[in-house]
């Protein structure tokens, strides 16, 4: 089974309040954008030469934050009973 099938049939309650924000300017400075290549979910992308995130299909990994030198990633979790639900995944 690929990784895209896997994470098709997680279940996600989406939280209206965003749980990961990202400060742009710091990304702009940034060369490496890590970001683009450690998220297992594809929640970054490349669009015109700038970084966007979408949180959510995020899998509250915290890879992003772990990996992002420019200190741009700020990581919260969402609220209870929200964001993720692994049981079906």
């Amino acid at each position: 089974m690929r990784i895209e099938d896997k994470l098709a049939i997680n279940n996600y309650a989406i939280d209206a309040q965003v749980h990961v924000s990202v400060n742009k300017d710091a990304c702009q400075s940034c060369e490496r954008r890590s970001c683009l290549y450690v998220c297992p979910a594809g929640c970054y992308s490349l669009i015109e030469g700038h970084i966007t995130y979408s949180y959510e299909g995020c899998l509250e990994c915290g890879s992003c934050f772990i990996a992002c030198d420019e200190g741009a990633v700020e990581l919260n979790f969402p609220r209870g009973g929200l964001g993720i639900c692994y049981q079906y995944g």
